[in-house]
């Protein structure tokens, strides 16, 4: 990647597109509106997901191996960390998100992770490194901080196709139109919102 600093949102937008059509065309053509199976995606892409406990207080969310190794994981039972082999490919998922799927999150951290796999894998393959999803990034340094961005937004792009939403928005009316349009697509509220605003349609 010759610039990390900065990749066009119409390119993350594409990048999306393509791994959709690929998955499934009608999902971008159809007229159906319906959620994004975002980890059927992941899994037929070849990569495996993995629930664990990554951290024991709970700072990532979210790690994907590049090459093969031995990833540190929390054993909750017996309160120790293990280093446990993963192969090139494997996207692990804090198991504390598997409470939280009505908000959105695991589907978020599913997409962003997947993100980083699309267009990270040039950065950190041979690194010896994963691409985590930590709660919060602000002690970050900016580079780390423009990864996570960009994961970001492919990550929303993946989730909330510009032409589904667009075409949901135009069929929904009403006060609660975003919170609406959140239960359809499976994201949070604010995620929803975030992108109408992106694209002005409110």
């Amino acid at each position: 990647m010759s610039d990390l600093r900065y990749m066009r949102p119409e390119l993350l937008e594409g990048i999306a597109r393509n791994t959709l059509k690929q998955y499934d065309p009608m999902l971008i053509m159809g007229s159906e509106i319906r959620s994004i199976p975002i980890e059927d995606i992941i899994e037929s892409l070849g990569l495996s997901l993995e629930y664990q406990f990554i951290r024991k207080n709970g700072r990532i969310l979210g790690e994907t191996v590049f090459d093969d190794d031995y990833v540190p994981l929390y054993n909750a039972a017996s309160n120790e960390y293990e280093l446990v082999f993963m192969e090139r490919g494997t996207i692990i998922i804090d198991a504390s998100l598997l409470r939280c799927r009505s908000d959105g999150r695991l589907r978020f951290t599913c997409a962003h992770e997947l993100a980083h796999w699309l267009i990270h894998q040039e950065l950190y393959c041979g690194s010896g490194d994963t691409a985590a999803m930590l709660k919060s990034v602000s002690k970050s340094s900016d580079v780390d901080k423009s990864i996570e961005r960009q994961a970001d937004m492919l990550g929303s792009d993946l989730l909330l196709p510009l032409c589904l939403v667009k075409k949901a928005f135009y069929r929904v009316t009403g006060a609660d139109r975003i919170e609406y349009l959140a239960q359809q697509f499976e994201v949070s509220k604010k995620a929803m919102e975030i992108r109408l605003r992106e694209h002005r349609l409110i």
